[in-house]
């Protein structure tokens, strides 16, 4: 199954929780992203039959391995890029924003240049 951008939002999302919190729920993430509850409950559902994040019978989710496997590689994108702009004089909101929406379409290549330009200041 290939992630959308929402997917990889919502994984990362769990991700973040995870690391706040030892447990994580649906409700969990809709007060996280501000999302309805129909529509979280919708990307759980596509999430866990791709095989990415599993849901207990008390309702708490957790990532698999393919689920953090993506969740890791979407938050170290973010994180880095956030932090490059900041160090490069962005505001932090507008870092935050444009982190976000490029964590998904820069190409694997480009992320590694920019990680080994940033290794060598």
């Amino acid at each position: 199954m290939h992630l959308q951008e929402s997917g990889e939002m919502y994984l990362e999302t769990i991700y973040v929780l995870h690391r706040e919190r030892s447990q994580v729920r649906s409700i969990d993430i809709v007060d996280h992203m501000g999302y309805s509850k129909p529509s979280v409950s919708r990307a759980v559902g596509l999430l866990k039959s791709g095989g990415y994040i599993e849901v207990d019978a008390g309702g708490f989710i957790t990532l698999t391995d393919a689920g953090e496997e993506v969740a890791h590689r979407i938050y170290e994108r973010h994180t880095v890029l956030k932090d490059m702009f900041i160090g490069l004089g962005v505001d932090p909101k507008v870092a935050e924003e444009d982190a976000c929406r490029i964590e998904h379409v820069i190409s694997p290549e480009s992320f590694d240049a920019i990680k080994r330009h940033l290794h060598r200041e």
